[in-house]
C-alpha cells in the first residue's frame, strides 16, 4: 500500500503546530496503526530527522494511552483503540490525516502526544473507596445481584483514554467522570462515600476546564470500550442527590 500521512507536528506546549505530509509507500496491510508509524519513524530517523512523538504502551487495546485523532475521529474509523486500527481499514493512496486530542484540559506536549493527568485529578479526588471496612471478606457475603455486578464491570472497563471528550464539541469529560462515579456507586462497598465522591470528582472535572454535557451521544459512539450514557443520567442523580443532601445539613444546622 501507499498511503499519504498529513501529522500534526508541533515541538512544544508553547510553540506553533502545523501539519507536514510524509509519503509512505511501503505499508502492509496487515500492519496496525501504530506499527505504521514506527516505520515511518525508523525512516524518519535514517534521514536525521525528529520522530513523530506519540504515545503507547501495551498495544492490545487495554491502556487507552494511544490516543490519536484520525481523519476527523478519535482513534480513527472503528470503534477501537488505535493500537488495534490496522491499515486494511484503509484504501491504497488514501491520504490520512492524524492530529492529537483537541482539549483545552488536555494540553499538546509533543506533536500527538497530549497530557492527560487531568483525568488522574479527577480520579484522585474521589475515584476510590477508603472506608475502614476491616478484613476482606468472603467473595459470597455481601449479596449483588448480576444485574448490578453487570453494570459496574461494564463502567470499570473505561480505560481513561479520553476519546470521548476528543469526540465532545465541548470537550465534556462527562462520560469518563461518570463511569468512574458508577463503578463504586453501584456496589455496596461504595455506598459509604458516595455523595462525598461525586461532589469531589464532579468540581475536580469543572476545574480542569472540560466542557459541559449536550447529549449528543458523540461520546458513546467513540468510546472503544462501548460505555454507555446511562452512567452519565446516573452520575447526575447522585449528584443531584449529594447537593440535596448538603443543603439540608446546611439548613438544619448541622454545619
Amino acid at each position: 500500500m501507499k498511503i499519504t500521512l498529513k501529522v500534526w507536528r508541533q515541538k512544544s506546549k508553547d510553540a506553533k503546530g502545523e501539519f507536514k505530509t510524509y509519503q509512505h509507500d511501503h505499508v502492509s496491510s496487515d500492519m496496525s496503526f501504530l506499527e505504521m508509524m514506527d516505520v515511518l519513524n525508523t525512516q524518519l530517523i535514517k534521514k536525521g530527522e525528529d520522530p513523530i512523538h506519540f504515545d503507547h504502551d501495551c498495544r492490545e487495546g487495554i491502556c487507552g494511552m494511544c490516543s490519536m485523532y484520525i481523519n476527523g475521529q478519535p482513534h480513527g474509523p472503528l470503534q477501537t483503540t488505535t493500537c488495534q486500527l490496522h491499515m486494511r481499514t484503509f484504501k491504497d493512496g488514501e491520504t490520512i490525516t492524524v492530529e492529537p486530542w483537541r482539549a483545552q484540559a488536555f494540553p499538546v506536549i509533543k506533536d500527538l502526544v497530549v497530557d492527560r493527568s487531568a483525568f488522574d485529578r479527577i480520579q484522585q479526588a474521589g475515584g476510590y473507596v477508603n472506608v475502614n471496612t476491616g478484613g476482606v471478606p468472603d467473595a459470597n457475603v455481601i449479596p449483588i445481584s448480576k444485574k448490578i455486578a453487570d453494570e459496574a464491570f461494564d463502567a470499570a472497563a473505561c480505560i481513561g483514554c479520553g476519546a470521548c471528550v476528543a469526540a465532545c464539541k465541548n470537550a465534556s469529560a462527562m462520560l469518563f467522570v461518570s463511569a468512574k462515579v458508577s463503578q463504586f456507586a453501584l456496589l455496596p462497598q461504595g455506598h459509604a462515600e458516595r455523595k462525598e465522591r461525586v461532589e469531589k470528582m464532579v468540581e475536580q472535572m469543572d476545574t480542569e476546564g472540560f466542557g459541559s454535557c449536550t447529549n449528543t451521544r458523540a461520546c458513546e459512539a467513540e468510546c472503544p470500550k462501548a460505555i454507555s450514557v446511562a452512567n452519565i443520567a446516573r452520575m447526575n442523580r447522585e449528584y443531584f442527590s449529594a447537593m440535596v443532601s448538603s443543603y439540608e445539613v446546611k439548613v438544619g444546622g448541622g454545619e
